[in-house]
């Protein structure tokens, strides 16, 4: 076969269209390809955008992230075992205890004790509800509400202790 009638592979990108002319006839009888690249759709573009937004402020959202994070596996102890709500219904006490033990090695006061009897009583609160929720499902009657105002202070809570930049 001569090479004036063999068509010729252009190596081109993943996702790219390609539009071939054919060959001229003439002294400029050189053959060209047009490449358009693909145009990502609407939907593709709006996830980008959210993407990016998330991403760009991923530190001011980590509770909102572990908060579902935490969701998840309690859905997963309570579908594949009910009893580890029994294993983790202990660490409920834990904040309790660093509280104490906080108290008496580095003794606080006003802005500060307040500080931490709430980031106790929020751990607690939410190691309750993740043993809660690891025995009788994370949607099962009030445990979802719960969790919805846990995450909520949680988040607040961060906002407003977080420096900012």
């Amino acid at each position: 076969m001569s090479s004036r009638t063999r068509t010729r592979s252009v190596k081109t990108a993943a996702g790219v269209h390609t539009v071939r002319i054919p060959r001229q006839r003439g002294r400029r009888s050189d053959p060209f390809v047009i490449v358009v690249p693909e145009r990502p759709s609407l939907t593709r573009e709006a996830l980008g955008f959210v993407g990016r937004g998330l991403w760009s402020v991923r530190r001011a959202l980590a509770p909102t992230g572990l908060s579902v994070l935490a969701f998840l596996v309690a859905v997963l102890l309570n579908a594949i075992a009910w009893w580890s709500s029994l294993v983790i219904a202990p660490v409920a006490a834990v904040p309790v205890v660093w509280l104490l033990v906080m108290q008496r090695r580095r003794p606080a006061r006003a802005a500060a004790l307040a500080w931490r009897i709430g980031l106790a009583v929020l751990a607690t609160a939410a190691a309750v509800w993740l043993a809660l929720a690891a025995g009788f499902g994370p949607l099962n009657g009030t445990l979802a509400l719960l969790w919805l105002l846990i995450l909520i202070t949680a988040q607040t809570a961060w906002l407003i202790i977080r420096p900012s930049r």
